[in-house]
């Protein structure tokens, strides 16, 4: 097996066998990694790298976005409103040409992920 073939199956493995909380997070940990490599794409003038990337991340906020369950809690609707208001973004963002999008998009999500990722590690260690 090739060094990739092995990682690609350690990741889908890692997928497969964690909790719902911790999908999330890896979900949120991608997306923040995506506009990471954005923004730094577009800075360095590889619009095509940046291209790809900004398309990655909204791939991850449509499943975010398709996988939330809106009437389950209060929150639900401005968190889905927020997932559109990013999707939007990114789409300007690549339009424009402006990394300055991309950052304001990676400010709203890295709180996210950060309170995601407590979440699931509160509701680890009570399991």
């Amino acid at each position: 097996m090739t060094a990739a073939s092995l990682r690609s199956r350690y990741l889908g493995d890692a997928v497969a066998t964690a909790s719902p909380q911790q999908v999330l997070v890896m979900l949120y940990d991608r997306l923040a990694l995506d506009l990471e490599r954005a923004q730094a794409a577009l800075a360095q003038g590889r619009r095509a790298d940046a291209r790809e990337q900004v398309r990655h991340a909204q791939e991850i906020v449509f499943e975010l976005l398709g996988s939330l369950r809106v009437d389950a809690w209060e929150g639900g609707p401005r968190l889905a409103a927020l997932y559109q208001w990013l999707i939007a973004e990114l789409n300007q963002a690549m339009v424009k040409q402006d990394g300055g999008r991309i950052a304001s998009c990676l400010k709203v999500v890295e709180p996210l992920r950060d309170a995601w990722r407590q979440a699931a590690a509160s509701l680890a260690s009570t399991a």
